[in-house]
């Protein structure tokens, strides 16, 4: 466990596998579930079973992440939608001067490397996010949402592996739609 900073009060399930450079605290993360290097899982975060959690992400308090869910790199979850560094009085503020919102992944879920997850979100069974996508709102089950904001892009007749074809059809719909 060098280089791991992994508190006393995390629950693991069996099999876990741990890279170095990860911080968890207060958190819960299922069987055979797997944690890359510089991820941080906050207190009130619940990872669950065969999960795979790659590098550079960050899973703050109040987000739940079901069973059978790929989380790419450097995925962000936000947990409030207002947020400030200090309180009303000028002051620093503390957990009493703001409330945890909630987000929910459902199980079978692929978000994509450097996605953005606001709060108060729930994303559907089996929903993929593409790469660099920004989740506003709630993903419907067996869908593919991609963009900033994540817009609609189709429905999953079946799961597949990775297809070059579609594939091609995401980065031509999204180049269509974000003009660099």
């Amino acid at each position: 466990m060098e280089f791991q900073s992994i508190a006393a009060d995390v629950k693991l399930g069996e099999n876990v596998k741990i890279h170095k450079f990860v911080n968890l605290y207060g958190c819960e993360v299922g069987d055979n579930t797997k944690i890359g290097v510089f991820v941080e899982i906050q207190k009130n975060a619940r990872v669950g079973k065969n999960c795979k959690i790659s590098s550079h992400t960050f899973i703050c308090e109040g987000v739940t992440i079901e069973d059978n869910v790929f989380i790419g790199h450097s995925v962000v979850f936000i947990n409030d939608m207002y947020p400030r560094a200090t309180n009303g009085n000028g002051g620093l503020q503390t957990e009493k001067d703001w409330k945890v919102e909630r987000i929910l992944v459902k199980k079978g879920a692929s978000i994509g490397s450097n996605c953005t997850i606001l709060s108060n979100v729930v994303i559907g069974e089996n929903a993929i996010i593409g790469a660099g996508s920004v989740v506003t709102k709630d993903v419907p089950p067996n869908v593919i949402v991609a963009g900033n904001p994540a817009r609609f892009f189709r429905t999953i007749d079946f799961l597949s592996q990775p297809d070059v074809n579609e594939q091609y059809v995401l980065y031509e719909f999204l180049k269509e739609r974000i003009k660099v």
